[in-house]
């Protein structure tokens, strides 16, 4: 479980968190809505250790991060997965070589185990058959050609896909998305979101997606929370938020709708 409580964060003048209070229970699928600059990021930073609040506290599964050392907070975050915006992978490098990436800098480096790791991830986000399914052949095949690619040969979406089959190395706890449907077309956004839901059924992972993108909200969130004027605005489920008259809410759907 994640608890936030009174986080406050400033950049100069500039108060983006003004005391957000926020629960987001074991297993659960939470989406963090908000317009520009109402503090998503800064909030998620909070969460994975990227930012030291000004005030209050973020506690993960018992712990309070703000005064975990750097030894405790390695060992927290190796159950974490991260799917940045972008993707964020690295164009020098092969598919395969960004999906071990994480496992090779904590020291594995045993082929075997790096292998099968990479083809589960990568199957679990269908850029591989299932085994099951195929012959060994075929599915080596696909495995082949697959593993060398480089992101500039990937379409948006395949690079999306492989950016979350990284954040799953590992089986993380914790798996937050950041903006994970920008810039994809409807189709592959859809698609995106059913293997968000797909895998958070699976892994019995906790999902928080920090998005703007109303479609995604109400087909994935089971809770969403609006960040306005550094303050959680509205917490309830999707179809709360739909009935919510509340002209800040109102505003917003409309404008993001």
């Amino acid at each position: 479980m994640i608890s936030i409580e009174n986080l406050r964060k400033s950049f100069g003048p500039k108060k983006v968190l003004n005391g957000v209070n926020l629960n987001i229970p074991t297993g659960e699928t939470i989406c963090i809505i908000g317009a520009s600059g109402s503090g998503k990021s800064v909030l998620l930073k909070h969460i994975v250790g990227l930012l030291d609040a000004d005030e209050g506290h973020v506690t993960i599964d018992g712990n309070d991060v703000g005064t975990m050392s750097q030894e405790e907070w390695f060992e927290l975050r190796r159950g974490f997965g991260y799917v940045f915006q972008s993707a964020a992978l690295f164009d020098s490098m092969t598919v395969y070589e960004n999906i071990i990436l994480s496992l090779y800098e904590h020291g594995e480096t045993r082929e075997d185990v790096l292998d099968a790791e990479a083809r589960r991830v990568l199957g679990a986000v269908s850029l591989l058959p299932d085994p099951n399914e195929v012959s060994a052949e075929e599915f080596d095949r696909e495995w082949n050609i697959l593993k060398n690619k480089k992101p500039s040969d990937l379409s948006g979406g395949m690079r999306k896909r492989v950016g979350v089959a990284r954040a799953l190395v590992g089986e993380p706890s914790y798996v937050f998305y950041d903006e994970p449907t920008t810039g994809l077309d409807p189709v592959t956004s859809e698609q995106i979101d059913q293997l968000i839901l797909a895998l958070t059924r699976k892994l019995k992972a906790t999902s928080i997606v920090i998005t703007h993108d109303m479609f995604s909200v109400y087909r994935i969130a089971k809770t969403v929370a609006m960040l306005y004027n550094g303050v959680v605005h509205f917490l309830g489920t999707p179809d709360e938020m739909r009935a919510s008259t509340d002209p800040v809410v109102r505003d917003f759907i409309e404008r993001f709708n």
